[in-house]
């Protein structure tokens, strides 16, 4: 029988079918409200006990139960096993929280609790059961235990090249984003506890702002850089060795197959060799197609955000995927590489060398003594000078500073390297860590690190009382922006070409759009590029060139839409900042912007912003402390602190040792001590007054 007339005539002989052949399995429906006499579930369903209702399994709150398990992670032993976390992997309400987090992936809103269909618990305790019984499968596209809210319903039978286009689409299935949800709510806090503060992409509370300001903090001082590229980790590394960095704080079998079960099957790709050239123009065909959204389908990134998407940095751009592990790929990239972290931290504490005829760094490697606001006198190598290193990593890039000699650099090049063919299996060469010179200008995160030349006067007492004033020598540490980064990201755009002197482009994406949203759309633009800009030296002007292209790009775009000549009568219309309404017509019928401002027939034009030096804000200078944590890790070692008995009686007992009171023992003497006096006074009073009326008796 043909395929399509099987398709047609399966929904009455399912069952016959499904015995017979068992390749045709996959037939199962799409959707849970879709051909009704069709098995909702795999040909191997759980079956669930009678009493077994989902709302009895829902007894606690999903939020206290992920905060227990950060507060036990974070009140161990960094050293910690977890043997057994099928316990947490069961709770129903993390599964539903689960599917609320992913249906704010798919739809971009978050359902409540209590709006969350019987059916759809129905499945979910479904989803659950297969797990813990061990019969759960990866991108299982044709079995799915439960299905996303935009899934269409089935109303006719469908065909062999849309079911080998969902067959083949790269798309992870819904229910695998759920069981990814789940999995990153227990496995996140047990090796968030565990992870190196040197680490900060991929993080909570952590971000490349943090780098940077680290960077500006820490890395004062240093002559030699190692800038290493490990994207060959994020992009493809062994199982075993993923795993074996997961069972050294896991020992739990069931989180470990279901992880390792996930790195074993390869994302299923469509080859090009494979798109035949019909298939090409129907895709173009498609993607001329306006689209029109479903209910419950998000909407798409505007222009503005995608735009700047589009000027991530290449260390921010890579997002490791390991299989079907989807959004658990990141963190297991840090899992790996957290053993390169503690490597580095132990060889930081060897390399430390202080020096006391220095004036930083004298003790000791965290003595806190070194201020980054002090200039850094030369020279800052040599014997007389504290040989010292840092390290800082953003996902699969990582940055090393040292101050001592070149050949030191080159000793820790070859330890890395060494380290990173015996943990990850990967060869680098040279290329992938090269060392450079803080004078050459390091690029990190698209900013330059740098060193300036200074010339402070520095003023002391010499002989005999008298002020001597004489001009030093130094260098401070300087992170700037990019210029010609940012040039290359907006000809990447289409927005200007050239590279040494650079020509503004009309912005085309934006062509039929109207004046209100087009310049609403690039202020948003602006006030982002703003803010990543924040830590940079030359914040004032990068943020300023940007400005400048966006201004004439719309002028440009503005020439041509409205059919005037040159970006100088746009000015000379729309102002500067191109707030003022632009008319496609001189027709002197047409009424004023002012009036259907009024009327709320039009939106108000937002000006340009930035469209003077003085309007964007200068570098954020604020210190970052040098021991920084984020703010959810401070209020764990906090909370773990208050509630350990031991902490208060070790805090007890060392105010004992020292001689010191607590504020409850002096209260209390100075009751006691009232007490007694006011005792003693009266009685002095009492045997006086006694005295004195038997004096006056015999009298």
């Amino acid at each position: 029988m043909p395929l399509r007339k099987t398709i047609k005539h399966l929904q009455c002989h399912h069952s016959s079918l499904l015995k017979a052949l068992p390749s045709l399995a996959f037939f199962t429906p799409f959707s849970t409200h879709s051909l009704q006499s069709l098995p909702l579930k795999p040909a191997n369903p759980i079956k669930l006990h009678k009493d077994q209702d989902p709302y009895s399994l829902l007894k606690e709150d999903p939020i206290e139960i992920c905060t227990s398990l950060w507060v036990k992670t974070f009140s161990s032993p960094p050293n910690t096993t977890f043997p057994n976390l099928t316990g947490f992997l069961s709770k129903f309400d993390l599964w539903v929280l689960a599917y609320q987090r992913s249906c704010a992936h798919a739809t971009g809103t978050f359902p409540p609790r209590n709006a969350i269909h019987s059916h759809v618990l129905q499945d979910l305790l479904s989803l659950r059961n297969a797990i813990v019984h061990g019969q759960f499968t990866w991108n299982k596209r044709t079995e799915q235990y439960i299905r996303s809210p935009n899934d269409k319903t089935l109303t006719k039978p469908m065909s062999k090249r849309k079911l080998q286009a969902i067959l083949e689409s790269s798309e992870p299935c819904f229910q695998d984003r759920v069981v990814q949800e789940v999995l990153l709510l227990i496995l996140e806090p047990v090796f968030e506890a565990r992870f190196s503060p040197k680490s900060h992409a991929f993080r909570p509370g952590r971000s490349a702002h943090t780098v940077i300001r680290t960077i500006r903090s820490n890395f004062s001082g240093y002559l030699w850089f190692l800038k290493g590229n490990l994207s060959e980790i994020l992009e493809n590394v062994d199982r075993n060795v993923v795993m074996g960095c997961l069972e050294k704080a896991i020992k739990d079998k069931k989180v470990l197959g279901l992880v390792k079960s996930a790195l074993r099957q390869p994302v299923r790709c469509k080859s090009h060799d494979d798109e035949t050239e019909e298939s090409k123009k129907d895709k173009k065909r498609k993607g001329t197609k306006k689209k029109i959204l479903n209910e419950n389908e998000p909407k798409p990134d505007p222009y503005w955000l995608r735009t700047f998407y589009d000027f991530a940095p290449e260390e921010a751009a890579k997002v490791p995927s390991y299989g079907h592990s989807g959004i658990l790929s990141p963190l297991l990239a840090n899992i790996c590489l957290n053993e390169l972290d503690h490597m580095m931290e132990e060889m930081i504490i060897e390399f430390f060398r202080p020096c006391k005829s220095d004036s930083i760094w004298k003790y000791s490697i965290d003595d806190g003594c070194h201020n980054p606001a002090w200039p850094e006198f030369v020279p800052s190598s040599g014997k007389e000078k504290t040989r010292k290193m840092d390290y800082i990593r953003y996902g699969g890039y990582f940055l090393i500073g040292i101050r001592g000699p070149r050949e030191d650099a080159v000793e820790i090049r070859k330890k890395v390297i060494k380290f990173c063919e015996d943990a990850f299996g990967i060869r680098l060469d040279n290329s992938k860590v090269e060392i450079e010179h803080i004078t050459r200008g390091i690029q990190f995160l698209d900013h330059i690190i740098c060193r300036r030349v200074i010339y402070p006067t520095l003023r002391y007492t010499g002989t005999g009382g008298n002020i001597v004033s004489e001009k030093g020598v130094g260098t401070l540490l300087s992170v700037t922006a990019s210029l010609q980064q940012c040039i290359r990201q907006f000809r990447r755009l289409e927005l200007v070409k050239g590279d040494k002197d650079p020509e503004p482009l009309p912005c085309k994406p934006m062509l039929y759009s109207s004046q209100a949203h087009t310049n609403s759309q690039m202020n948003k633009f602006l006030e982002t590029m703003a803010d990543w800009y924040r830590y940079a030296d030359n914040r004032k002007k990068v943020v300023g060139f940007c400005a400048y292209v966006i201004r004439s790009s719309l002028a440009k775009l503005y020439a041509a839409r409205y059919r005037l000549k040159s970006r100088a009568k746009v000015y000379g219309i729309a102002s500067r900042n191109l707030s003022r309404p632009l008319r496609e017509s001189s027709n002197n019928s047409a009424p004023e912007y002012s009036d259907l401002l009024r009327m709320g027939l039009v939106d108000a034009i937002e000006g340009v912003q930035f469209s003077h030096m003085s309007l964007i804000p200068s570098c954020d200078y604020t210190p970052f402390p040098r021991n920084w944590i984020p703010d959810h890790e401070q209020v764990l070692h906090e909370y773990t602190k208050l509630d350990n008995p031991n902490y208060f009686f070790g805090l007890l007992r060392s105010i004992k040792q020292e001689g010191l009171s607590l504020p409850q023992d002096e209260i209390s003497q100075f009751v006691w001590d009232y007490k007694t006096r006011m005792i003693r006074n009266f009685q002095y009073d009492r045997d006086k007054k006694r005295k004195e009326d038997s004096v006056e008796v015999p009298g």
